[in-house]
Parts: structure tokens; C-alpha cells; sequence
């Protein structure tokens, strides 16, 4: 099927020619996103049953998230550049311009890991303090702290390559590969952490090691399909690429936006993580399981965001304005009915759910009421994450910046401290503090698109 549809074609067979671009481009990220969330929820379980260190190895982990997300904010912000260029530049049948967009985007990529990453290292301990780790947290948790670290050099790689084949409609690529390296990571946790099939037993350093060894993998993988000619997007080591500055000023210019959100998003959540580690290592311990379940539901909206990103710029980039705005509400309705069918299982299968994190009676009451909280927000998140995706692959970057801004700063991070350290609310005061921030920029978000400016945006 063609990467576009005619204005003639969507009247006469009303949304089946929507419907089916919408599920060609989603399903593969779904699937994607929905596996790696649980590779990464397996990585947590196995984790958990570590001896006696079971939950202090899970809040050893999950509190290096969040400084490793605030580290990859900025590619993070750029890989969203260059999606919304390249599939601009493929909807205008314009595959030169969409090469040379990928080539800028690797060589911006390769030179900033190195001021991020290094000094990151240099100071983890000191990162770890900061989040609120105790001496025995770091003790078990800092040379994996490092290990991940440096896998944020091989996963910058891998995570522009896979925007770029995103923006170019091939979300099949990403999917495989993204799965294989997973599952490597996986094999690699089972023998390293346990020392199984001859393998040292090394705890949660293994986890670190497996990372890193299957996001070098992930790299080379997704290096190739860029170089053998296969994809839409084709390099060539032969050509000479130089830095071209007009179009990485373009990246920048559509990326800087979203670089101040990811810098508000992960520094509000540091503070959150902060207010909310005070509360103690079990009580962190559910909340780390109640994220990790979280990630699995946040998984769909945001494949069905890649989706919008997209279908919209490169139906923006064939200038049919209209079909962009029908496939933005097709992906919504569709993420929608996906959303909702994962609430219910949370709020039915809980404790079930939990159970399979940890076997801490305690970590599994407190974690299980919060999966009821996350069940009854599931519209508004993964409305708000479609949202923002679509206005992103539009070029519109300004405000999924302002509701991130609200919904963290104004709403999370000062309600949580509100009522963790005013009322007394605990982990539950922490999670409403969260259902509140996704249902504010849920409305945010709707009110800009239906508002239509995005339409006419110049990338």
C-alpha cells in the first residue's frame, strides 16, 4: 500500500484505507514497544529474586532510570527531528534530502554521546546520591550504574536509526531487531546474573553486562540495514558525507523543544523520585514495580504516537492537510480501544500482576492498589501521548514542551510533595499526583490539535 492516500480514495472507502495505514505503521511499534516493556519487566523479576537482596536490587536499578533518561533527553529530542524531516522529505518523494537528514542525525549523535556519557561515569556515585541511594544501595548497584551507562553510546545509535526508519514507514526493521537484541538481553541476564550454563555469578552487574552487550548488537544491526540498500533510507560509505549545518539547525530548530521537555520530564521525575525514596526502600520498591507495570501500559500510546508522527508528516509532506487531521483521529480512537483493554486487565489481575516482581507481601499490597489508579488513567494517556506524537511529527514540538511542562512541574512533582509531606498520603499520594499531571495534558494536548495550527507548520 502506498505511504499516502488520495483525497478521492479516503471519500469513497470512507476510514477502511485509514484504518488499515493506521494498523500497517502501528501494529509492528505496538509490538515492539509492548515487548521491550516486558524484556524490561523481566529484567526487574529476575532482579527481584537475587537471595535476600531481591528488593534493594530493585531499587538499585530503578533509581538509575531516571538519570539515564535525563542523559539521552537531548537524542531523544533530535531523534524526533529527524522523524518528522524524514518523513516530510518521503512524503514528497524527496529520498536524497531524506538521506542526508539521516547522515547529519548519526554525526550530531556520535559527538554528543561523548560529553554526555564520560563525565555521567565520572560522577555516578555522585549521581547516586543524589537520587537518594543509601551504602548499600550503591554497593550493589553502582558498577551497573557505569555499565549502562556507557550502553547509552551504543543505544543513541540504535535509537536514531530506528527514528529515521520510523519516519520513512518502516516500523517492521526496528521491530525485529529491537526484539532479538531484548531477548538477547534477556538469555544474557539469566546466565550472568544466576551464573548459569558456566557463566560468573555477578549479581546485578550481569544486568549491566548483558545491556550493554545486546545494545552494541542492536547498533551494528541497524548500521547495517542503513548501508546494504534494502530500506528507503540508503547510505553509502563510499559517498562523501560532510557536516551540513543547514539541516542540522533544522534538526535542532524542530528538536529544541522537545529537548526542554525531556529536560523538565526527567528533572521533574528526578525530584519525584527523590520525595518519593524518602518513603523507604520497600514502599520504593512497590512504587519501582508500579512504574515498571506503568511502562507496559505507556507502551501502546506511544506506538500509536510513532504511528501519528508518522502518517501526519508525511501526509503534511504530500500537503494534503486534511488527511493528516483524519489520521490523527483514526490513531486516537484505535489507541484508545487498546488503552482501555489494558486498564481493565490491570484493575482486574493486579496482585497477580505484581506477584511476579516480588514476593514481598508488603511491595505486593501497596504495588496492586496502584495498577487500579493506573487502569482508571489509561484513556488519558495514551490520548495525550498519540497527541503529542502527532503534533510532533508535524513539526509542532512548542507544546507537548508546555503540557509536559504543567503536567510535571505544576502538577506531579509539587503535588506529590504535597501530599507525601503535607497530608501524609504516602504512596498512594505520590500516584495520584501522576493520574492528575496525564489527565491535565491530555487536555492540553486535545485542545492544540483540535485547534488545527499544526497544519500549518514549515519544518
Amino acid at each position: 500500500m502506498e505511504n499516502t492516500c488520495t483525497r478521492e480514495q479516503y471519500s469513497k472507502n470512507d476510514r477502511k484505507i485509514l484504518r488499515s495505514r493506521v494498523i500497517e505503521i502501528a501494529w509492528p511499534a505496538v509490538t515492539e514497544l509492548v515487548l521491550v516493556s516486558l524484556f524490561g519487566a523481566i529484567d526487574m523479576m529476575m532482579a527481584g529474586q537475587i537471595g535476600s537482596i531481591g528488593t534493594t536490587a530493585i531499587t538499585a536499578i530503578g533509581l538509575t532510570n531516571q538519570p539515564i533518561f535525563l542523559a539521552m533527553a537531548v537524542f531523544q529530542a533530535l531523534n524526533i527531528g529527524g522523524t518528522a524531516l524524514v518523513s516530510r522529505f518521503i512524503g514528497a518523494k524527496k529520498e536524497s534530502e531524506a538521506n542526508n537528514t539521516t547522515m547529519q542525525l548519526l554525526y550530531i549523535t556520535f559527538f554528543l554521546s561523548f560529553f554526555v556519557v564520560i563525565p555521567a561515569v565520572m560522577f555516578a556515585k555522585q549521581i547516586y546520591i543524589f537520587m537518594g541511594a543509601d551504602k548499600e544501595v550503591i554497593d550493589i548497584g553502582l558498577m551497573y550504574f557505569k555499565i549502562v551507562l556507557y550502553g547509552i553510546f551504543p543505544q543513541n545509535f540504535a535509537l536514531a536509526i530506528a527514528a529515521v526508519l520510523r519516519g520513512a514507514g518502516d516500523t517492521k526493521t526496528p521491530m525485529m531487531i529491537n526484539i532479538f537484541s531484548n531477548l538477547l538481553n534477556v538469555f544474557g541476564n539469566y546466565v550472568l546474573i544466576f551464573g548459569h550454563l558456566g557463566f560468573p555469578e555477578l549479581g546485578v552487574t550481569g544486568a549491566g553486562v548483558s545491556t550493554l552487550i545486546s545494545r552494541i548488537i542492536s547498533m551494528i544491526m541497524l548500521g547495517w540495514i542503513l548501508f546494504n540498500g534494502k530500506s528507503k533510507i540508503k547510505l553509502n560509505f563510499k559517498n562523501k558525507h560532510k557536516l551540513d549545518l543547514t539541516t542540522i539547525k533544522r534538526l535542532m530548530r524542530i528538536g529544541f523543544p522537545s529537548a526542554l521537555e525531556q529536560f523538565f520530564l526527567r528533572t521533574g521525575n528526578l525530584f519525584f523520585v527523590r520525595v518519593v525514596a524518602t518513603l523507604g526502600t520497600v514502599i520504593y520498591a512497590a512504587h519501582q514495580v508500579s512504574l515498571s507495570i506503568l511502562s507496559m501500559s505507556f507502551t501502546s500510546g506511544m506506538a500509536f504516537g510513532m504511528a501519528a508522527s508518522t502518517l501526519i508528516g508525511q501526509s503534511l509532506g504530500a500537503e494534503d492537510k486534511e488527511l493528516a487531521e483524519e489520521y490523527g483521529k483514526e490513531v486516537r480512537f484505535l489507541g484508545s480501544i487498546v488503552a482501555t483493554a489494558i486498564g481493565v486487565i490491570f484493575f482486574i489481575f493486579g496482585p497477580r500482576i505484581v506477584a511476579l516482581y516480588s514476593n514481598d507481601p508488603e511491595v505486593i499490597k501497596r504495588a496492586s492498589f496502584v495498577l487500579k489508579m493506573i487502569a482508571i488513567i489509561q484513556p488519558f494517556q495514551s490520548s495525550q501521548l498519540i497527541y503529542a506524537g502527532g503534533l510532533r511529527g508535524a513539526g509542532d514540538t512548542r507544546w507537548p514542551l508546555i503540557s509536559t511542562l504543567a503536567g510535571i512541574w505544576f502538577v506531579r512533582v509539587t503535588l506529590a510533595y504535597l501530599f507525601i509531606n503535607g497530608l501524609g498520603y504516602g504512596l498512594i499520594g505520590a500516584w495520584l499526583a501522576i493520574c492528575i499531571d496525564q489527565i491535565i495534558r491530555y487536555f492540553i494536548l486535545l485542545w492544540r490539535f483540535r485547534l488545527g495550527k499544526w497544519k500549518h507548520i514549515t519544518v
